[in-house]
């Protein structure tokens, strides 16, 4: 396909890993022009998984999680633009609406705008509820620690029980609640999932699952409880709510960019002509898993950040296809997938043994891998990539090979 045609100005909406992959790599293949990199925070982009750890255990400073030093931006010759927020789209005049009645006129958008956690729709405006996305979420839940008090986690995915593993190390107590029956089922299995639930539970974690959240209590403003769907309710003095993320999309709707479970794009990355999108925030059909896909991975962010910043200045030189990559640390384990674990697929042990607390485990669709978990085995996994990267690529899903 032939590049666009010149670009004098692009401008990048979310200033995290993925907007920081797409002015790296638009300024590394060659663009000269005028480059703008726009985020609602008033820091520099900064990576976020460990807020949920290390900046949450206080073990790292805020300066330490800083995906580059300050000075890195004027060296790249970007236009970085923190604490203003993106409120809408002009898709025919080619520009961008800014709060404070701002506009800006592009050649060249990026959409890298990330999500937002998902709240109660009943805490009432108490204290000492919180949510944890960005660095003013962590340092408010960090210094409420300071408090010891009674914790409960709302949500056994990645988030809550990466936090409940620091406020145990920690030495507090801490409940955790999902509506599913295992933790983190949805994400590794359920074999998985069980490991998971056994290794909080031997560290003095309450997990109450298969039962949900019907309220809050409170008093003088505070929150002093978590109701359940049973009708129990459990002590709190600190409330995390852990229940996932939407897209920040609300800012285009009225722009007709197609959006539905986050900007949807085609196999480069691509919204409508000129722009383009990657991290959280974008979906794209997956050649190798037939199916379309958005992914709020680490990973995924700079990697799609890096293409679709390339196709966007080279005009669709490459598809997005790649084999997802996330982990989570919990307490001394270090759990790893490479690809995907399908809804109810088996867990077959490829090496070790979950008794010994370090395993390789496959998992099959269709008679054929297509993800792969390392618990405690971060050497070991890595063999098995390429065995996906193999039986997962699209030429083995159009011949069912």
């Amino acid at each position: 396909m032939s590049p666009p045609e010149r670009l004098e100005h692009i401008v990048v909406v979310g200033a995290g890993a993925a907007g920081l992959a797409g002015v790296e790599t638009l300024r590394r293949e060659g663009f000269t022009g005028q480059l703008t990199l726009i985020g609602d925070e008033s820091a520099p982009p900064y990576d976020r998984p460990p807020l949920s750890k290390q900046a949450l255990a206080g073990t790292w400073d805020f300066p330490q999680v800083l995906l580059r030093p300050t000075h890195h931006y004027a060296e790249l010759d970007v236009g970085l633009r923190t604490g203003r927020l993106a409120i809408g789209l002009d898709l025919p005049q080619r520009r961008l609406r800014l709060d404070q009645g701002e506009q800006l006129a592009f050649g060249g958008l990026l959409i890298t705008t990330g999500v937002a956690p998902r709240r109660l729709p009943f805490d009432d405006g108490l204290k000492g509820v919180h949510v944890l996305r960005d660095e003013q979420d962590a340092a408010e839940l960090r210094e409420h620690l300071r408090k010891e008090p009674r914790v409960v986690v709302i949500g056994a995915g990645f988030l809550g029980l990466e936090v409940a593993a620091v406020v145990r190390n920690l030495g507090m107590d801490v409940t955790v609640v999902d509506p599913q029956p295992v933790p983190m089922e949805r994400q590794l299995g359920r074999e998985a999932g069980t490991l998971v639930a056994a290794l909080h539970r031997d560290r003095g974690v309450r997990l109450r699952t298969g039962i949900g959240v019907t309220g809050l209590v409170g008093s003088s403003g505070w929150v002093t409880g978590v109701r359940l769907s049973d009708g129990a309710v459990l002590d709190a003095d600190c409330v995390l709510v852990a229940i996932g993320a939407t897209p920040r999309v609300e800012w285009l709707r009225s722009s007709a960019l197609p959006v539905a479970d986050g900007v949807e794009c085609d196999a480069f990355c691509r919204a409508v002509p000129g722009v383009y999108a990657a991290g959280d925030v974008a979906s794209w059909p997956s050649a190798r898993y037939g199916r379309r896909m958005r992914l709020e991975h680490r990973m995924n962010a700079t990697e799609q950040g890096i293409v679709a910043a390339r196709n966007l200045l080279h005009g669709n030189v490459e598809a997005f296809d790649p084999l997802p990559y996330f982990w989570t640390d919990q307490y001394q384990v270090k759990i790893q997938v490479h690809g995907v674990i399908p809804n109810g697929a088996e867990m077959v042990i490829a090496e070790g043994d979950p008794a010994d607390g370090a395993f390789v485990a496959l998992f099959h669709e269709a008679g054929r891998p297509v993800g792969a978990l390392g618990w405690n085995k971060p050497k070991d996994i890595r063999r098995y990539r390429q065995e996906l990267l193999e039986s997962t690529s699209s030429e083995v899903c159009e011949t069912g090979a």
